[in-house]
């Protein structure tokens, strides 16, 4: 009897969690899948960031990738980027900004693809992570960028 009860628990968490999944993500305005790169099943809108998200984004793709972005979203793959409100400039002291060996460092952009911002340029390339330290450190203690 309590095996019955427990699993019959365990299955309405279940139901109540995909319910919120999926109402959180009536929330988000996904787009449609105008860019090149979608449905080829890794999100590509660099609104996003997780295990589900493609390697390199660019700008050109936000709100273009919608069906896969929203399985992504809805499987609990990605997460929205956090916002400058969700963030504070004390965080900038414990990151591993990496060093300067970028051939885009010291150009008064960050480019490391961990970071968001106005600060950020619009194409991430992970050949950038932890390769622009001196731009992202300066622009992440000036709030102009933050990690997602």
């Amino acid at each position: 009897m309590h095996t019955t009860a427990a699993a019959l628990c365990a299955m309405v968490l279940l139901a109540a969690a995909g319910s919120a999944a999926q109402a959180q993500s009536a929330k988000i305005s996904f787009g449609d899948d105008s860019s090149e790169y979608a449905r080829d099943g890794e999100c590509d809108d660099p609104r996003f960031t997780g295990e589900g998200m493609a390697r390199d984004l660019s700008d050109d793709n936000i709100s273009r990738d919608a069906t896969d972005c929203r399985e992504m979203y809805q499987g609990g793959m990605i997460r929205p980027v956090r916002t400058k409100a969700e963030t504070s400039t004390t965080e900038c002291a414990s990151i591993d900004y990496g060093d300067d060996s970028s051939q885009w460092a010291r150009d008064n952009e960050c480019d490391d693809p961990r970071f968001v911002g106005e600060g950020t340029h619009s194409i991430k390339n992970m050949e950038d992570l932890r390769a622009d330290a001196s731009d992202c450190r300066r622009l992440c203690e000036a709030g102009s960028v933050w990690l997602k």
